[in-house]
């Protein structure tokens, strides 16, 4: 299995791949674009005979090109700049405070202005003298209240600002000091550093042309300072088949000569040398800590074995090469034939259109099972295991749930991870899934990204599978969509279920995690407070929570919901309902944060369930309030619903300067759900 860089430094050559992705479809767009033009003119300025006959010349200039790229494939990858760790710092410097149209005072009105018009006589002249210092004294306190609110609002923006600009830069520093630390564990030869640096590397590299695979797995042997690679060589249709196009006016067709298969073969054979040799130099140009004595490397394609029949990992050159040795040589003008086999005692397919293998040299699973796993538990470490491997993993997972299921090929793929087939009637049909194997919490974009591909794929659903969790952003967005989010608890969940193996870091599996976990205490300490909530009408309803400052929920963790029952602190919990209640919250005031102010019910329709209901059958609601007991305190009314609202404010119980806690009715409707209520406390759906 290959092996893509994880971690902070492959996510962010992930994040180069895409962009250099971005680039090279930018280019193709150009490109197209140009094409077309150039044909436009041709068209208007030849004749029909002369415009086909320049096409068929353009071709062929077009398949010299490509050989000569793939010829000139090791010069130009060498002029590459090398990857250094000092590339991915990031400079401590953050955009500076723009009030914009808030850092320009209001204009006063000027009383020389404001002239008396008109009056013949003294007391006609006295009236409008009077009209016109009443007229100034109105613009004066107008522009006065406007001024007044403009300092307001611009306080109010820089703290913003401030409060922006201090994470922006924390997350900087934090993200320095993570290269920092990795560049230290490089330095300090560990294994886990060295093999997370140089696969990022490899994966980063600009070197290689559109259309060559970038995929390695690779292990690191401390000892020996020897780097284990195994390398993804691109396979033989990399080789245009044919070799020049010419036009027949007696049939008005194109012909294509075809290259001969000997000078195909050979040019495939010097493609492959010269992949090896890249790989090598970008290895070696990238190690500035100078902790690699030799590389062993092995260029592998996946294809079927002639033998066997079964498709695999088909080995066509391998190479141990001395750092000594490969440093010394000039390696943008060797023949990288020879170079290969005479200078370094390499070997390389003689056939390797034909998939004739070669005899590896040693593997990166030769060298412990960093690879892969970490540690020695038997389930493999999700977190670390291949991106490759974890899709296939997710595809299995879901063969395992009785569906059609493959795995898509490695570009091109428009965002879809695996492609499965429910064969189930009514709920069954096409589903794409993305697969995403992240640490932190996965992002609202990856979400929203994800229903397009299932728009523009024209699927019955999309499915999430990611390693970490999901936000609230994430949940609201998803939720009334045809979207399911599978966070890494649940994953791991779903493959013991179905006889697969997975785990979460230094997390056991769900058997042995169950035979030393402790049952959670559900009984409430005295501080608790158990709000009760009831309506009448059918419609189903979603009841959460949001722990804010001002209008501003803390952060997306103090929002309670139905995907988070509770505040990382426990101070605010969900709770199942007890009749007459239809939903039920708990609060410990005394427990929420210090910088909370506020404590907001909201409710909101169910579009799951009720797609195309509204409040407006959201009547005699009230909130009992209860102790841990579930004995009743008091009673609180709240608003009806409104038709055409989907999402409601309930009320909000407000943290008074004496200590206490009043509750304020709410009553501000949304008709955007509670997607739109979110958005409105500050919780990012985009």
């Amino acid at each position: 299995m290959s092996r893509r860089s994880g971690g902070m430094v492959g996510a962010w050559a992930e994040m180069q791949r895409q962009q250099q992705r971005q680039v090279e479809t930018e280019a193709r767009r150009q490109r197209l674009e140009e094409q077309q033009a150039r044909a436009h003119q041709r068209r208007a300025a030849q004749s029909y005979r002369e415009y086909r006959q320049a096409e068929a010349a353009r071709r062929t200039e077009e398949l010299d090109a490509q050989i000569t790229v793939l010829q000139n494939l090791l010069a130009s990858g060498c002029r590459t700049p090398a990857f250094s760790a000092s590339s991915l710092l990031r400079p401590e410097q953050i955009a500076p405070f723009a009030p914009g149209r808030l850092g320009q005072p209001v204009s006063m009105p000027v009383s020389d202005h404001y002239q008396a018009q008109g009056g013949w006589t003294a007391g006609r002249r006295a009236q409008a003298q009077a009209e016109a210092r009443a007229r100034f004294e109105r613009d004066w306190h107008a522009a006065q209240a406007a001024e007044a609110q403009r300092l307001q609002q611009l306080a109010a923006y820089q703290r913003e600002y401030e409060h922006w600009a201090d994470a922006q830069l924390a997350d900087t520093r934090r993200h320095n000091t993570g290269i920092a630390e990795l560049t230290e564990g490089v330095r300090r030869r560990d294994p886990d550093a060295v093999v997370e640096y140089f696969s990022a590397a490899l994966y980063a590299s600009t070197a290689w042309p559109e259309g060559f695979p970038r995929q390695v797995a690779a292990a690191y042997d401390a000892a020996a300072g020897q780097l284990v690679l195994d390398w993804e060589l691109p396979g033989y249709d990399i080789v245009p088949e044919a070799k020049a196009v010419r036009y027949l006016s007696s049939t008005d067709q194109e012909k294509e000569t075809a290259r001969p298969v000997g000078q195909r073969r050979s040019v495939y054979r010097e493609v492959l040398a010269q992949c090896v040799l890249l790989v090598l130099h970008d290895v070696f140009a990238a190690d500035e800590s100078g902790v690699i004595e030799s590389v062993t490397l092995n260029g592998f394609v996946d294809g079927h074995d002639p033998a066997t029949g079964r498709r695999g990992r088909i080995y066509l050159a391998t190479v141990m090469a001395p750092g000594v040795t490969f440093r010394g040589l000039h390696i943008e003008q060797v023949d990288p034939l020879s170079c290969l086999a005479d200078a370094l005692r390499g070997q390389l397919s003689v056939r390797p259109d034909q998939l004739t293998p070669v005899r590896p040299g040693r593997l990166p699973q030769d060298i412990g099972n960093r690879v892969v796993t970490h540690g020695t538990d038997d389930d493999p470490d999700l977190y670390s295991m291949d991106p490759i491997a974890f899709e296939d993993l997710v595809a299995e997972l879901f063969r395992a749930m009785g569906m059609q299921a493959v795995t898509t090929q490695r570009s091109n793929d428009g965002g879809v991870d695996v492609d499965a087939l429910d064969p189930a009637p009514i709920r069954g049909g096409k589903i794409v899934v993305q697969v995403k194997r992240y640490r932190n919490t996965v992002p609202p974009t990856a979400v929203r990204d994800l229903y397009g591909t299932v728009q523009d794929a024209g699927a019955n659903k999309g499915v999430l599978v990611t390693t970490s969790k999901f936000g609230p952003g994430s949940h609201t967005f998803a939720n009334g969509k045809p979207l399911e989010l599978i966070s890494g608890t649940e994953l791991v969940d779903l493959l013991h279920r179905h006889g697969l193996r997975g785990r979460l870091g230094g997390d056991a599996s769900p058997a042995s995690a169950n035979s030393t976990a402790t049952v959670p205490d559900l009984r409430l300490p005295d501080d608790y407070n158990v709000l009760g909530m009831s309506w009448t009408g059918d419609v189903r309803l979603d009841v959460c929570a949001l722990v804010c400052q001002g209008n501003r929920v803390l952060s997306d963790d103090h929002f309670v919901f139905f995907n988070n029952p509770q505040t990382p602190d426990g101070s605010v919990r969900a709770l199942p309902a007890t009749a007459p209640d239809k939903a039920a919250i708990c609060v410990s005031f005394d427990g929420l944060p210090a910088a909370a102010d506020r404590f907001v019910l909201v409710a909101a329709v169910d579009p799951e369930t009720n797609p195309d209901a509204d409040l407006s059958g959201f009547t005699n609601a009230g909130i009992r309030l209860l102790d841990p007991a579930l004995t009743e305190l008091g009673r609180l009314e709240v608003s009806d619903g409104r038709p055409g609202e989907t999402a409601l404010v309930l009320g909000s119980f407000r943290h008074r300067p004496n200590g206490d806690w009043d509750f304020v009715l709410g009553g501000k409707g949304y008709t955007g759900g509670l997607e739109e209520l979110v958005r409105d406390f500050g919780i990012d759906v985009e």
